[in-house]
């Protein structure tokens, strides 16, 4: 990733920090998405995962990031994001637990 948006991301993230605990529960599911579009975000183009559009206007399909081995590993889908790494974004972003709703079971 390049440095400037890496420091794009992270000022991102700190500005929506206390918007974001201020919010009440938050489901898993909520929290994955957010996950998600943030791994999005960081990615430099327009194909980070394969139901996002080129610059043409056409799906990404096979020749995104997330399709393609070696290079940026990005988060597409809420199976990419673990458990963990829910909690983590919980612990970060101080967010309090939702009602379960959208909590995986295994």
């Amino acid at each position: 990733m390049k440095p400037s948006l890496l420091a794009l991301a992270v000022l991102l993230a700190a500005l929506a920090t206390p918007a974001l605990a201020l919010q009440g529960p938050v489901s898993d599911d909520q929290v994955a998405q957010r996950i998600i579009d943030q791994s999005i975000a960081a990615y430099p183009g327009p194909c980070a995962c394969p139901y996002n559009r080129a610059r043409n206007g056409s799906s990404c399909g096979r020749r995104s990031a997330y399709s393609r081995a070696g290079g940026y590993d990005t988060l597409c889908y809420r199976e990419d994001v673990s458990d963990e790494d829910i909690q983590a974004y919980r612990q970060r972003h101080g967010l309090t637990p939702g009602s379960g709703v959208g909590k995986r079971t295994q």
